[in-house]
């Protein structure tokens, strides 16, 4: 899929701004998709602050969200009934060559998956949150059992930093 443009101001103004969770309800969007994936529905939702995902018992929100507390957890499991969630997040500062490659690959990346949403920001050709989904489980060590991964990227050209993601949601 092919990244849209936002119509919105670029509202995340550092990648230490942004907080986690998986108990928010949907948030504005400024693009939305819905895709099946593995047997689940999942929601890719672009916010003006950065993602949600919406896949089985799982609401997760990367975002800059007023009066939270700032900061993701490099790492984090949860098992919701029937489920077992993980997630990682990495942020990198990076020089203005790398940037712009790993911005490039984010973006290719997006455009390349079956399952996407990718938004670029007015201001800046590099200020770009994307998420990109896909299945997994299926018949690795011969489970049956559905699961799905998703990546994000979230790039701060005004500071060099992107911040990536990874989440992994499969049935018990």
């Amino acid at each position: 899929m092919h990244a849209v443009s936002l119509q919105a101001a670029f509202l995340d103004t550092a990648a230490d701004q942004l907080c986690f969770s998986l108990d928010l309800a949907e948030l504005p969007a400024l693009a939305e998709r819905e895709v099946s994936v593995g047997g689940l529905a999942v929601r890719l939702r672009l916010l003006g602050a950065s993602h949600q995902v919406f896949a089985g018992p799982v609401r997760e929100t990367v975002a800059c969200l007023p009066g939270a507390v700032r900061g993701l957890p490099a790492t984090l499991t949860r098992r919701p009934a029937g489920w077992t969630y993980d997630f990682s997040a990495v942020t990198a500062c990076l020089d203005p060559g790398e940037f712009s490659a790993r911005v490039a690959d984010a973006l290719s990346r997006a455009d390349e998956a079956e399952h996407s949403l990718c938004g670029v920001f007015p201001g800046s050709p590099e200020a770009v949150t994307a998420v990109v989904v896909e299945a997994c489980g299926e018949g690795s060590g011969g489970s049956d059992r559905p699961g799905l991964a998703w990546r994000t990227w979230h790039s701060y050209p005004q500071d060099g930093h992107i911040v990536s993601t990874h989440s992994r949601l499969e049935a018990r």
